[in-house]
């Protein structure tokens, strides 16, 4: 950051918002309200055709919203955000604000169980196909471009694995390609990771887990870095005349301004105005107020891992464990290098004695919660490969490292002392 900009932990409590004018009032208001007036016939159009930017209709947009939007993009390092009703919505709207039938994109396959079923089979009958490669073989990913690729997907830190992508590697096959590199950086927030600095071209975040932090509601946002060039032909959305917007061509016919964030007016007005997975202005002031002890939270959620997982690493009756600030762990020298300020609030394991081992153990845990989310406050516990990876085929749980033994943990921000005494119980009664 530029010496006269403020710093992460300022930004995250009072970036996008001053004191209302009008009513004085300090805290972040709530805008319940599904549409907005026009001043005149003449302001209206201007609106709908971007010539002015401004509330229409809270599907497109919403007050509160646009603080939360502000917000994560100047954590991020962006230059526009747009936040949808999930992390899910924002991952599906990027792809379809780039990619068309007859496109293809290539992925990570060490994804989250949802995601990788979107790519394999939602987005197969769209007509877009999905080339998998190896996080952990960068090279993997040029070999699986073909003149149909329009973007490369990874997950900062994999899910469940926990295996950490090589971001400015990837990037540099990207660039090369003249491709954009889309990262889910839920895993590490913009406070761990500085994933646009890195290489990124746009950031997706689950507002509901730790940027919220309290899984209080689900939202999701998607960050455009403002530095790629939609101009290459080859993406046909950006540069054909627009049905959907009157004719618009987004990389020609915006200003030089307006074009720089293409990506996201596009995702704004194309996928986001006419499929409606627009996020509740209530829920944009949840993640608000949980942004504002991001900065607090995220170390003692790392410090709390990795004592965690060292805890783990010494247990006789655990057969493996994977944190990426853990020494020895396949991830420990790229984690020292991309994450300097701690590696995150996951681990994973494997109990001695199978997946019959491993569901006693999640039975046993009385601190922890046995629920399907992560990056709460609260430390939480599951078995991916029978719940959230459980559809993926025999094929595909291999190709993501995934084993049936794999305990999935969430590191909460509780005493430690309580959080290992839970795990000592727990496996004391496997």
């Amino acid at each position: 950051m530029a010496k006269d900009t403020p710093r992460f932990e300022t930004l995250s409590v009072q970036s996008g918002h001053s004191p209302d004018p009008t009513t004085f009032s300090r805290g972040v208001p709530i805008y319940r309200t599904s549409s907005f007036t026009f001043k005149s016939a003449e302001h209206a159009a201007n609106l709908f055709s971007l010539k002015e930017f401004g509330n229409i209709y809270s599907r497109l947009g919403n007050p509160t919203n646009e603080i939360l939007e502000t917000r994560v993009s100047q954590l991020e390092g962006g230059a526009a955000s747009v936040s949808v009703a999930s992390g899910t919505a924002a991952i599906f709207n990027t792809v379809i604000t780039i990619a068309k039938a007859g496109d293809e994109i290539v992925s990570a396959s060490n994804l989250y169980g949802g995601t990788y079923t979107m790519f394999d089979a939602i987005l197969s009958d769209l007509g877009i196909t999905t080339r998998f490669a190896d996080v952990l073989d960068p090279p993997s990913f040029e070999r699986a471009i073909t003149p149909k690729t329009r973007l490369l997907f990874i997950e900062s830190i994999g899910n469940p694995v926990l295996d950490l992508a090589d971001i400015e590697a990837i990037s540099r096959i990207a660039k090369k390609h003249a491709l954009p590199l889309v990262v889910d950086a839920t895993f590490t927030t913009p406070y761990l990771m500085r994933t646009i600095e890195l290489g990124a071209d746009i950031v997706i975040n689950s507002l509901t887990k730790w940027l919220g932090g309290h899984g209080t509601a689900i939202g999701g946002i998607a960050t455009d870095a403002g530095n790629f060039d939609w101009s290459d032909p080859k993406f046909e959305l950006f540069n054909r005349p627009d049905p959907s917007y009157h004719g618009l061509r987004w990389a020609i016919d915006l200003s030089p301004e307006l074009r720089r964030i293409a990506f996201a007016l596009r995702f704004r007005t194309v996928p986001l105005r006419n499929l409606g997975a627009c996020l509740a202005p209530d829920n944009a002031w949840f993640f608000l107020q949980g942004i504002e002890t991001l900065h607090l939270r995220m170390p003692r959620h790392s410090q709390n891992a990795l004592a965690v997982a060292s805890f783990l690493k010494k247990h006789p009756k655990v057969e493996w464990v994977r944190y990426p600030g853990l020494e020895g762990d396949p991830s420990f020298g790229l984690a020292r290098r991309l994450l300097p300020r701690g590696a995150g609030g996951m681990v994973v394991f494997g109990v001695r004695g199978g997946k019959q081992a491993g569901e006693k153990f999640i039975e046993s845990l009385r601190l922890f919660s046995h629920l399907a989310n992560v990056g709460d406050a609260k430390s939480l516990a599951i078995h991916p490969a029978s719940t959230t990876h459980s559809q993926l085929s025999e094929e595909q749980v291999k190709a993501s490292g995934l084993t049936p033994d794999l305990v999935r943990l969430s590191i909460g921000i509780e005493n430690i002392e309580d959080i290992t005494a839970d795990l000592e119980s727990a496996l004391a009664g496997v």
